[in-house]
């Protein structure tokens, strides 16, 4: 008589299974059909130095209300924009056709900054009865203003570019530029064009844009150029004068 077992067959032993690590899936079969792993890389950090110049100019504006801000309080609020931002606000109100007595007086603080840059002093000295000196609110609500509707192209197309010429040796070479504009400025009636100069330099080292200082350079460049001839024409002229008339 047969006895039959109701217990259940022992499962055949199959082969092994070990642990493997990761050296050996990365090298194995399995990794011709795994993703690769690699490490994940840290962003890279880039040095934003683009700014609105129009909402910098607003923050000031909001930030002064109606008493305004001591020229002091502005340039701490400039950090290591002060240079340019300070050379742009001075030559905003000198883009005005025409205005005599007010360049004067603004290209002679220009210069002074523009000399600090070209030694490399890293923040602007200005004479403290100058830092004492109060912008009105409602000065720096006309500039936020004019900034938002005549000077919006600017953040729309500058940008940092051609870094080569807005810093390092090329704001050297810009604070240069600065100051030969800069000087033309006392000329009567002669305000506007060095004006349009020191606006795109200033911006250039603003928003490290060496485009924009280089357009500074070439519109001081042709001033000066321009200046020049029509100053040997007069002189020619007048010493064809004194030669050819009688007496």
């Amino acid at each position: 008589m047969e006895i039959s077992s109701n217990r259940p067959a022992l499962a055949r032993p199959g082969p092994a299974v070990t642990r493997c690590d990761t050296a050996t899936l990365a090298t194995g079969p399995v990794a011709r059909y795994a993703p690769a792993m690699t490490p994940s890389r840290p962003a890279p950090q880039v040095d934003d130095v683009s700014h609105d110049i129009t909402r910098l100019l607003r923050r000031l504006s909001d930030e002064g209300g109606e008493a305004g801000l001591t020229l002091d309080e502005i340039r701490d609020r400039l950090d290591e924009r002060a240079y340019g931002l300070l050379i742009l606000l001075l030559s905003i109100p000198c883009l005005v056709p025409g205005l005599y007595g007010v360049p004067q007086v603004v290209g002679v603080i220009v210069i002074l900054l523009a000399a600090q840059m070209l030694v490399g002093r890293e923040e602007p000295w200005l004479p403290r009865w100058f830092l004492k000196l109060r912008a009105k609110g409602s000065w720096l609500k006309a500039m936020a203003d004019f900034a938002e509707t005549k000077l919006g192209w600017i953040d729309r197309l500058s940008r940092p570019r051609l870094r080569r010429f807005a810093d390092g040796p090329g704001e050297k070479l810009a604070a240069i530029f600065m100051i030969l504009a800069t000087a033309t400025i006392v000329l009567p009636l002669t305000n506007t064009v060095p004006s349009v100069a020191l606006a795109l330099l200033s911006v250039g080292l603003i928003q490290r844009d060496g485009l924009f200082v280089i357009a500074g350079a070439a519109v001081t460049t042709a001033w000066l150029t321009i200046l020049g001839a029509v100053g040997t024409g007069l002189l020619m002229g007048a010493e064809w004068a004194t030669r050819w008339l009688p007496g």
